[in-house]
């Protein structure tokens, strides 16, 4: 596999610089090496999706913020640590599941974030990522603390969710629960595996207890729903549901992250597999090792 980390410091840099009216087409050229993933979530205009989500940066106005935070990025020197535990997430990946399928490339895009989107700073403690579509993976930060230390992680999470859908066939309509909780929580632990606690992501850690139980008896029970529309109410939580316009389930922020990590441990203890080498198992099999009971046992 080949790992190529866009330099987006000076592709976002010179656009921040030029007004405002010339950097739609700017934005364009930054996205262009996820041509298939943007092709594969629908396509349109990639600058009219960049606004309408509004976790990436402003477009339309200067803002004083952007190019010190910009600065502080390559100060950390983040795109070179995207790099650096990328390699490292694919040896330790390869090592596990020798022959697994995956992209050649894996194109991987950073995008400075907005500091007023809470989703994006509140919430995710200013990063988060998309990586389910082989080929391509997508990050957005803010550089908060807990960026700046993570975000290599979050790149490490999504790494695993394209090596495995490189094996397991995802689709949009026949998606279930059950397989977006295990792949949320596999990704987890394989970020676990390679970093310890400290590197899992805010949302693996938001719920505890009698409220950890709640959402595991809820997302338990409604294990085999399908329909990538109505699983965002159960993984991510209500508040992100009515954001994106889909039905809520009564469940808090990121509820289905710490589901799927208990899930994943139970497999992982009742295996005695590790991360990676379940990267590419079925979701029936993770569920089944955990005791969690599906229409497809």
């Amino acid at each position: 596999m080949k790992i190529v980390v866009h330099d987006t410091a000076t592709a976002t840099a010179e656009l921040l610089r030029r007004p405002p009216a010339e950097r739609p087409d700017l934005l364009r050229e930054i996205y262009a090496p996820l041509q298939t993933m943007l092709a594969l979530t629908g396509g349109g205009d990639i600058v009219r999706q960049h606004e309408l989500l509004g976790s990436g940066f402003r477009l339309d106005r200067d803002d004083e913020r952007y190019l010190p935070a910009l600065q502080r990025m390559r100060d950390a020197d983040v795109w070179s640590h995207l790099r650096d535990w990328l390699t490292k997430a694919w040896r330790h990946l390869d090592a596990a599941v020798p022959g697994v399928g995956h992209a050649d490339t894996v194109h991987v895009v950073l995008l400075l974030g907005n500091p007023d989107d809470d989703h994006l700073v509140k919430r995710s403690a200013g990063y988060f990522g998309f990586g389910g579509i082989p080929g391509s993976i997508l990050l957005t930060m803010w550089p908060t603390d807990a960026a700046l230390r993570n975000i290599g992680f979050a790149a490490v999470h999504e790494l695993h969710h394209n090596v495995r859908y490189a094996n397991v066939r995802w689709n949009p309509t026949t998606v279930t629960l059950g397989e977006q909780i295990v792949a949320e929580g596999l990704a987890e632990a394989f970020v676990r595996e390679l970093g310890g606690e400290d590197a899992m992501g805010p949302w693996t850690k938001a719920l505890e207890g009698e409220q950890l139980q709640h959402a595991y008896d809820k997302i338990t029970a409604a294990i085999d729903t399908t329909g990538m529309q109505n699983l965002p109410g159960y993984v991510l939580g209500d508040a992100t549901a009515r954001r994106m316009g889909l039905p809520t389930t009564g469940l808090p922020d990121f509820a289905g992250y710490g589901v799927g990590l208990r899930i994943a441990d139970a497999h992982l203890a009742a295996s005695g597999l590790t991360a990676a080498a379940s990267v590419a198992l079925p979701a029936r099999a993770v569920l089944g090792n955990a005791g969690v009971a599906t229409a497809a046992q």
